[in-house]
Protein backbone atom coordinates (compact mmCIF):
# COMPACT_ATOMS: atom_id res chain seq x y z
CA UNK A 1 0.00 0.00 0.00
CA UNK A 2 2.63 2.60 1.04
CA UNK A 3 4.54 2.03 -2.84
CA UNK A 4 1.31 3.25 -3.98
CA UNK A 5 1.15 6.33 -2.26
CA UNK A 6 4.99 6.89 -2.89
CA UNK A 7 4.36 6.46 -6.74
CA UNK A 8 0.89 8.47 -6.35
CA UNK A 9 2.89 11.27 -4.93
CA UNK A 10 5.89 10.67 -7.42
CA UNK A 11 3.45 11.06 -10.12
CA UNK A 12 2.03 14.35 -8.71
CA UNK A 13 5.61 15.45 -8.53
CA UNK A 14 6.08 15.14 -12.01
CA UNK A 15 2.69 16.66 -13.51
CA UNK A 16 3.11 19.70 -11.57
CA UNK A 17 6.56 20.20 -12.63
CA UNK A 18 5.41 19.54 -16.33
CA UNK A 19 2.22 22.15 -15.41
CA UNK A 20 4.29 24.46 -14.00
CA UNK A 21 6.93 24.33 -16.66
CA UNK A 22 3.74 24.57 -19.57
CA UNK A 23 2.51 27.38 -17.48
CA UNK A 24 6.14 29.23 -17.56
CA UNK A 25 6.08 28.57 -21.63
CA UNK A 26 2.90 29.84 -21.90
CA UNK A 27 3.23 33.17 -20.12
CA UNK A 28 6.67 33.30 -21.86
CA UNK A 29 5.08 32.97 -25.29
CA UNK A 30 2.27 35.28 -24.33
CA UNK A 31 4.84 38.05 -23.92
CA UNK A 32 6.55 37.52 -27.41
CA UNK A 33 2.92 37.49 -28.84
CA UNK A 34 2.22 41.07 -27.17
CA UNK A 35 5.50 42.39 -28.05
CA UNK A 36 4.67 41.17 -31.91
CA UNK A 37 1.80 42.78 -32.04
CA UNK A 38 3.21 46.12 -30.92
CA UNK A 39 5.87 45.90 -33.16
CA UNK A 40 3.60 45.00 -35.83
CA UNK A 41 1.29 48.34 -34.97
CA UNK A 42 4.52 49.76 -35.33
CA UNK A 43 5.63 48.68 -38.53
CA UNK A 44 2.25 49.97 -39.77
CA UNK A 45 3.05 53.18 -39.42
CA UNK A 46 5.65 52.90 -41.22
CA UNK A 47 3.66 52.60 -44.17
CA UNK A 48 1.47 55.13 -43.36
CA UNK A 49 4.51 57.60 -43.07
CA UNK A 50 5.87 56.21 -46.46
CA UNK A 51 2.87 57.89 -47.90
CA UNK A 52 2.89 60.78 -45.69
CA UNK A 53 6.77 61.99 -46.67
CA UNK A 54 5.63 62.88 -50.47
CA UNK A 55 2.75 64.98 -49.04
CA UNK A 56 5.34 66.50 -47.01
CA UNK A 57 8.07 66.87 -49.44
CA UNK A 58 6.04 69.95 -51.29
CA UNK A 59 6.70 71.80 -47.70
CA UNK A 60 9.99 70.57 -47.92
CA UNK A 61 11.78 74.21 -47.75
CA UNK A 62 10.04 75.34 -44.30
CA UNK A 63 9.37 71.67 -42.60
CA UNK A 64 13.29 69.71 -43.91
CA UNK A 65 13.50 68.81 -40.26
CA UNK A 66 9.96 67.49 -40.18
CA UNK A 67 10.82 65.05 -43.03
CA UNK A 68 14.05 64.10 -41.08
CA UNK A 69 12.61 63.43 -37.78
CA UNK A 70 9.80 60.97 -39.90
CA UNK A 71 13.09 59.15 -41.33
CA UNK A 72 14.62 58.85 -38.33
CA UNK A 73 11.20 57.31 -37.06
CA UNK A 74 11.06 54.97 -39.64
CA UNK A 75 14.26 53.94 -39.01
CA UNK A 76 13.88 53.23 -35.27
CA UNK A 77 10.70 51.56 -35.96
CA UNK A 78 12.31 49.50 -38.03
CA UNK A 79 15.32 48.74 -35.27
CA UNK A 80 12.43 47.43 -33.25
CA UNK A 81 13.10 43.50 -32.68
CA UNK A 82 10.12 41.25 -32.73
CA UNK A 83 11.77 38.38 -30.97
CA UNK A 84 12.98 40.38 -28.33
CA UNK A 85 10.73 42.86 -26.13
CA UNK A 86 12.37 45.98 -24.74
CA UNK A 87 10.77 48.55 -23.65
CA UNK A 88 13.04 51.09 -23.75
CA UNK A 89 13.46 50.72 -27.57
CA UNK A 90 9.75 51.33 -27.67
CA UNK A 91 9.86 54.34 -25.20
CA UNK A 92 12.12 55.94 -27.79
CA UNK A 93 10.09 55.30 -30.97
CA UNK A 94 6.91 56.51 -28.98
CA UNK A 95 9.15 59.68 -28.01
CA UNK A 96 9.89 60.44 -31.27
CA UNK A 97 6.27 59.99 -32.61
CA UNK A 98 5.30 62.90 -30.61
CA UNK A 99 7.45 64.85 -31.77
CA UNK A 100 6.41 63.88 -34.97
CA UNK A 101 3.15 64.60 -34.30
CA UNK A 102 3.60 67.81 -33.06
CA UNK A 103 5.54 68.62 -35.84
CA UNK A 104 2.85 67.78 -38.23
CA UNK A 105 0.50 69.64 -36.64
CA UNK A 106 2.66 72.52 -36.37
CA UNK A 107 3.12 72.24 -40.80
CA UNK A 108 -0.80 72.24 -40.82
CA UNK A 109 -1.28 75.56 -38.42
CA UNK A 110 1.34 77.10 -41.41
CA UNK A 111 -0.06 75.53 -44.33
CA UNK A 112 -3.87 75.79 -45.17
CA UNK A 113 -3.82 74.20 -48.32
CA UNK A 114 -1.97 71.61 -46.89
CA UNK A 115 -4.52 71.22 -43.79
CA UNK A 116 -7.33 71.36 -46.46
CA UNK A 117 -5.60 68.22 -48.60
CA UNK A 118 -7.46 65.25 -47.60
CA UNK A 119 -5.07 62.51 -48.52
CA UNK A 120 -2.78 64.35 -46.02
CA UNK A 121 -5.98 64.67 -43.57
CA UNK A 122 -6.35 60.88 -43.91
CA UNK A 123 -3.24 60.18 -43.15
CA UNK A 124 -3.05 61.80 -40.59
CA UNK A 125 -6.28 59.61 -39.12
CA UNK A 126 -4.43 56.57 -39.71
CA UNK A 127 -1.01 57.84 -37.96
CA UNK A 128 -3.99 58.57 -35.18
CA UNK A 129 -5.34 55.30 -35.21
CA UNK A 130 -2.07 53.22 -35.47
CA UNK A 131 -1.11 55.54 -32.40
CA UNK A 132 -4.50 54.54 -30.26
CA UNK A 133 -3.77 50.62 -31.90
CA UNK A 134 -0.05 50.81 -30.49
CA UNK A 135 -1.37 52.15 -26.83
CA UNK A 136 -3.72 49.16 -26.70
CA UNK A 137 -1.19 46.46 -28.02
CA UNK A 138 1.44 48.19 -24.95
CA UNK A 139 -1.56 47.79 -22.44
CA UNK A 140 -1.89 43.69 -23.72
CA UNK A 141 1.94 43.17 -23.79
CA UNK A 142 2.45 45.01 -20.26
CA UNK A 143 -0.38 43.02 -18.41
CA UNK A 144 1.00 39.77 -20.19
CA UNK A 145 4.51 40.82 -18.82
CA UNK A 146 2.99 41.20 -15.54
CA UNK A 147 1.35 38.13 -15.38
CA UNK A 148 4.81 36.29 -16.51
CA UNK A 149 6.97 37.97 -14.15
CA UNK A 150 4.81 37.05 -11.04
CA UNK A 151 4.76 33.51 -12.49
CA UNK A 152 8.60 33.23 -12.36
CA UNK A 153 9.00 34.99 -9.21
CA UNK A 154 6.13 32.78 -7.37
CA UNK A 155 6.50 29.75 -4.92
CA UNK A 156 7.10 27.24 -6.22
CA UNK A 157 6.69 28.15 -9.67
CA UNK A 158 10.25 30.13 -9.34
CA UNK A 159 11.86 26.55 -8.50
CA UNK A 160 10.49 24.53 -11.94
CA UNK A 161 11.86 27.81 -13.80
CA UNK A 162 15.28 28.27 -12.11
CA UNK A 163 15.97 24.53 -12.60
CA UNK A 164 14.08 23.96 -15.97
CA UNK A 165 12.77 27.04 -18.21
CA UNK A 166 15.67 29.92 -17.41
CA UNK A 167 13.57 32.56 -18.61
CA UNK A 168 14.27 36.22 -17.56
CA UNK A 169 12.20 38.75 -15.95
CA UNK A 170 10.88 41.10 -18.35
CA UNK A 171 10.78 44.83 -18.33
CA UNK A 172 7.08 46.79 -18.99
CA UNK A 173 7.13 49.25 -21.11
CA UNK A 174 6.24 52.83 -19.38
CA UNK A 175 5.93 56.27 -20.91
CA UNK A 176 7.64 58.76 -18.56
CA UNK A 177 6.69 61.73 -20.39
CA UNK A 178 2.65 60.72 -19.72
CA UNK A 179 3.70 59.92 -16.01
CA UNK A 180 5.06 63.40 -15.15
CA UNK A 181 1.50 64.70 -16.45
CA UNK A 182 0.08 62.67 -13.90
CA UNK A 183 -0.61 64.38 -10.50
CA UNK A 184 -2.14 61.26 -8.76
CA UNK A 185 0.69 59.01 -6.89
CA UNK A 186 -0.16 55.57 -5.22
CA UNK A 187 0.40 54.97 -1.83
CA UNK A 188 2.11 51.95 -1.81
Amino acid sequence: MSLWIILAIIVALVLFVIFSYNGTVKHYNAVRRAWANVNNYERQKVKILESLEPQIAQYSDYEKGLQTRITELRSSIDALDSADPQATNLQQVEAQTREVMQGLSVTMENYPDLKANTVFLNLMEEITSQNENVGAAISIFNRDVEQFNARIKMFPHNLVNASLNHKRHVDEFSDSTAEENIEYQPSF
